[in-house]
């Protein structure tokens, strides 16, 4: 297959979006004449039909679909490099930017960077917090150049890999009898709801999938704190309980204890980037925690 025409990659992308080709055309200060041509050689040249044509509407084939898809990382990974050049060329690098979710907490981001930054403390990086639901707009838009947050898989349009992974604890209110003791096996929780963050799906998919492997359905409370720290839901629910990443002990005024698994889980901290893209920071930071970037 011959290399991508990113001109008229860009008019496919907005006939796509647009209700209509005399829309697609006026958005983009351009003939409809024009914009059918460019659409009809980027067809020509990919040897594949991009839009069913049937009833003089333009729908996307499943190529064309795909191709869609496809393009929304490429072109922004292009626009991306784009403004990095422009910015070194100013002699004003941009601090490379890494987003984490509710989830994990900014200690636990310094853990999987600590290696890369130690090898290189020159290494400008900003590192701020980000909702699980903006994970993939906060990449494709270039606002961060990495995500970590607690899931096994990433976006199926974003590279990833797991960066490292975390014991999970339980995080119990002073008056649960689960503080009693300073461990307790998964099988425990069965009489205790659960609480978790609604904004984290895939992490609560994990905390169920534990639970269903101990032999019993999860009760689920989903908090209504946002930008606390989990273990700090169990004030607020005081009968559920939280799983946490502290290490064990008392916590708050004595107020929480967080106790250990008998046979605790390992939940992963998933990487997320833009694929096909290069860095010097992603790949000391990824280089250090011992993956490359070959696991896109």
């Amino acid at each position: 297959m011959r290399d991508l025409d990113l001109r008229r990659l860009r008019m496919f992308m907005a006939v796509v979006d647009a209700p209509s080709l005399r829309v697609a055309a006026e958005r983009l200060y351009i003939s409809q004449q024009a914009l059918s041509v460019a659409i009809r050689e980027l067809e020509r040249q990919l040897d594949v039909e991009l839009f069913s044509r049937s009833r003089r509407t333009l729908t996307p084939t499943p190529a064309g679909v795909a191709l869609y898809e496809g393009a929304i990382p490429l072109l922004a990974g292009g626009s991306n490099l784009a403004a990095e050049v422009k910015m070194i060329d100013d002699n004003k690098p941009d601090p490379f930017s890494i987003g984490h979710t509710p989830g994990l907490a900014p200690s636990e981001v310094f853990q999987v960077i600590e290696g890369a930054v130690l090898a290189d403390p020159s290494l400008l990086i900003t590192v701020k917090p980000l909702w699980p639901g903006d994970i993939r707009d906060a990449i494709m838009s270039g606002d961060v150049d990495m995500v970590l947050a607690r899931s096994h898989t990433a976006p199926t349009d974003l590279a990833g890999a797991i960066a490292t992974r975390h014991e999970l604890r339980l995080a119990v209110n002073a008056d649960n009898p689960l503080s009693k003791n300073p461990t307790c096996a998964m099988r425990d929780l069965a009489d205790h709801p659960i609480v978790v963050s609604e904004l984290e799906d895939d992490y609560k998919n994990m905390i169920v999938s534990y639970c269903r492997r101990a032999g019993f359905e999860p009760e689920i409370v989903v908090s209504n704190l946002r930008g606390t720290p989990p273990h700090m839901s169990v004030i607020t629910h005081p009968d559920a309980c939280a799983f946490v990443t502290n290490q064990p002990g008392w916590l708050y005024q004595n107020q929480i204890r967080v106790v250990s698994f008998d046979d605790p889980p390992m939940t992963p901290v998933m990487a997320m980037w833009l694929p096909n893209t290069a860095s010097r920071i992603r790949n000391a930071i990824l280089d250090a925690v011992g993956i490359t970037d070959e696991t896109e």
